[in-house]
């Protein structure tokens, strides 16, 4: 199964979205939005860059765990991943955003 987004509004009318894997698990989460339409425009740098090795950027978290975030072409940061126990693990994670990023279906978190 093809992964998917998900966009979700908090109590304070923000909007954020997650990208999930085809097993429902979370594999990239944006920051809060203002509006819908900017978590709309989101996704579609996320659906755009994804599919670049060059727009991933690998990091290391102080207490060790690794994470990686995905960059526009502006080096402005509009996905954070997970954290992850190993490099090898958050590699897997890099190759899953690449898989599932460019899709293009959008639900709404009830």
């Amino acid at each position: 199964m093809a992964g998917w987004y998900e966009i979700k509004s908090n109590d304070k009318g923000q909007y954020s979205f997650v990208l999930k894997a085809g097993n429902g698990e979370v594999i990239l989460a944006s920051e809060q939005y203002e509006s819908k339409a900017s978590a709309d425009n989101g996704i579609a740098s996320v659906q755009k860059n994804s599919p670049l090795a060059e727009r991933y950027e690998s990091k290391e978290a102080s207490d060790g765990r690794q994470y990686f975030v995905l960059k526009a072409a502006n080096h402005q940061v509009i996905g954070t991943s997970q954290m992850y126990q190993s490099a090898a693990s958050r590699d897997k994670g890099i190759e899953s955003v690449k898989t599932n990023g460019p899709t293009t279906t959008v639900k709404t978190a009830a």
